[in-house]
């Protein structure tokens, strides 16, 4: 297919199409002339992902490019791959260092995570504004919290490794973080819903 025929499948606009090739985020197309290419089945599945990454996961140029050269070069393993997603995925701004707190949580825990995951960051910083706020959060609820995340974080990767390819789990990784994540708020004030009425 021509690329107005590529923006046509993906319902991406052709200048964006071109931007995505400037910026190396779409792979050129078979050259068939001086001024024609070919694109198929895999610049439709890049499309989509990039445009899903941009404009719904929230990850930024640099992110999808660190993303989009992880497909291209695969890291070893499926684990190291979902590293690269959790990196390009937007985090809140200065977070500072990581609390001694969280790190001997993530410790006591078990949990195998890089000690420079800004998930990491993003907790410390976290709690800490949920304590000025006034709300008690001692370490038994953080672990309480912790275990059910586990199970949480069990269904994802569950989908994740059961897609079809690289780019379909990173897809999964990424933009599903994003979208679930709402759903995973909605469906815990109604599990507070249902707790409280069961203990009324």
């Amino acid at each position: 297919m021509r690329i107005s025929e590529l923006a046509e499948t993906t319902g991406v606009p052709l200048h964006t199409l071109k931007y995505y090739l400037r910026e190396g985020l779409l792979m050129p197309g078979e050259a068939t002339s001086r001024t024609r290419a070919e694109y198929g089945a895999e610049h439709v599945e890049r499309v989509r992902l990039v445009r899903a990454l941009v404009e719904h996961g929230g990850v930024g140029i640099a992110g999808a490019h660190a993303i989009v050269a992880a497909l291209t070069a695969p890291p070893p393993s499926r684990h190291e791959l979902l590293g690269v997603a959790h990196c390009a995925l937007p985090t809140p701004g200065d977070q500072g260092p990581v609390s001694d707190e969280v790190a001997t949580l993530v410790a006591d825990l078990g949990w195998p995570v890089w000690p420079e995951a800004p998930a990491l960051r993003a907790l410390s910083a976290a709690v800490s504004a949920a304590r000025a706020a006034g709300v008690e959060l001692s370490l038994d609820s953080l672990r309480r919290y912790a275990s059910a995340m586990a199970e949480v974080a069990t269904v994802d990767l569950d989908v994740a490794l059961a897609a079809e390819s690289p780019a379909a789990a990173m897809h999964t990784v990424v933009v599903g973080t994003v979208m679930v994540d709402p759903v995973l708020v909605a469906l815990r004030r109604l599990a507070q819903e249902s707790v409280s009425a069961r203990r009324s």
